[in-house]
C-alpha cells in the first residue's frame, strides 16, 4: 500500500474491532454497519458486548458512521466517551424513496433521484446510506462529485455477495455465515421467485450458531450438500449434516456430505434440473472454493450434448 500510494485505502476489520490487527491503523473515518451475534466466543455473548468490541475502531474527533438502525448503547457510549463525531442512521442521515428511486439526506446535503444500488439484497440500501455518510463526513479531505456517487451506485460489483450467475440451473453465491446475513439471504432468495428445487451447498466455521441459520433458511433448501473446508476452524460436513438432521421436519428434504466446495457443487449440478437453482453460501472458504477457477457457468447435465 505504501508503494502504490493510493488516494484512499479502505480496510475491512475481520474480527470485532478493538483487538483486530487492522485496528493498528488510525482511520480518518470509521464505519460500523450491522451488529449481530457472531464470533461470540471472542467478542461476547450479546449485542452490547459485541458493539463495544466493534466500537474499538472509533477514534477521538474523527467521524464514526453507524449504519445499524438500532445500535447497541455500548457503541453510542464509547463514541461519546472518546469524543468521536458520531453519525447515526435515522438521526444524522436517512433515506427515503419509492420503487423507482431513492434519496439520501445528511448534515446539510441531500441526494435525490438515486438509482438503487446495483448490489442485490435487502440490506444494501442501509449500507449505501452509510457509505454516503462517510463520503459527506470526509468531504474536506476527499471531495467526491454527485455524478461519481451516481455512477458508483449503478456500477458497483462485489463477487460473492448475493451474486446471481445466470445459467441452467441458476447459481447464487453469498458469503452469508451468521444468522443476520442468512436472514437477508433468505429474503433475497424469496424475492427471486419460484424454482422447482433449491440446492444448497453449505460450509461454515465451527463457532457458528447453526440453529437460527438452519431454522431461517431451511424451508427454502430442498437438497443440502454439506462440505468440509480447508481450515481447522471449519465445522466438519458430517457434523453439519447431523445438526441439520436433528432439527429437520421436512420429509421431502435431503442432505449429503462432501470433501470440498467444488465436489459439493458438482454433486448439486448432477442432481439439479435446468429450472432449479443452486445456492452456495456460508464461509468465504465455501464461496471461494467454487470461484477459485473463475465463475462457474452451469448447464444441467441433460442440456449437454449426449446428456
Amino acid at each position: 500500500m505504501t508503494e502504490e500510494k493510493p488516494d484512499v485505502a479502505i480496510l475491512e476489520v475481520g474480527l470485532g474491532g478493538r483487538l483486530d490487527a487492522v485496528n493498528i491503523i488510525d482511520t480518518d473515518c470509521a464505519v460500523i454497519t450491522s451488529i449481530d451475534l457472531d464470533h461470540m466466543e471472542y467478542l461476547g455473548p450479546d449485542r452490547e458486548s459485541i458493539g463495544f468490541e466493534k466500537a474499538g475502531i472509533l477514534r477521538p474527533g474523527k467521524p464514526a458512521i453507524v449504519s445499524d438502525p438500532m445500535p447497541p448503547q455500548s457503541v453510542i457510549d464509547h463514541a461519546a466517551a472518546i469524543g468521536a463525531d458520531l453519525w447515526r442512521f435515522g438521526t444524522d442521515f436517512n433515506v427515503s424513496g419509492d420503487k423507482q428511486q431513492w434519496g439520501w439526506s445528511g448534515r446539510g446535503r441531500r441526494y435525490s433521484g438515486l438509482a438503487y444500488p446495483a448490489l442485490r439484497g435487502a440490506n444494501q440500501l442501509i449500507n449505501a446510506a452509510g457509505v454516503l455518510a462517510a463520503l459527506e463526513a470526509l468531504r474536506p479531505q476527499l471531495p467526491i462529485t454527485a455524478q461519481a456517487v451516481r455512477n458508483g451506485l449503478a456500477m458497483v460489483e462485489l463477487p460473492g455477495r448475493f451474486q446471481i450467475v445466470p445459467g441452467e440451473p441458476a447459481l447464487v453465491l453469498d458469503v452469508a455465515h451468521n444468522a443476520h446475513a442468512v436472514a437477508a439471504l433468505a429474503e433475497n432468495l424469496d424475492a427471486m421467485g419460484f424454482y422447482p428445487t433449491t440446492h444448497g451447498v453449505f460450509g461454515v466455521m465451527a463457532d457458528k450458531d447453526l440453529a437460527p441459520i438452519l431454522a431461517r433458511i431451511g424451508p427454502m433448501i430442498d437438497r443440502w450438500y454439506f462440505t468440509d473446508l480447508p481450515t481447522l476452524r471449519a465445522a466438519k460436513a458430517a457434523d453439519l449434516l447431523a445438526a441439520w438432521q436433528a432439527q429437520n421436519t421436512r420429509t421431502d428434504a435431503s442432505g449429503s456430505v462432501h470433501a470440498g466446495p467444488m465436489e459439493a457443487l458438482r454433486a448439486a449440478i448432477e442432481q439439479a434440473g435446468p429450472a432449479d437453482r443452486i445456492v452456495v453460501f456460508g464461509s468465504f472458504f465455501t464461496v471461494g472454493g467454487v470461484l477459485e477457477n473463475g465463475t462457474p457457468r452451469l448447464q444441467a447435465k441433460h442440456l449437454l450434448p449426449g446428456g
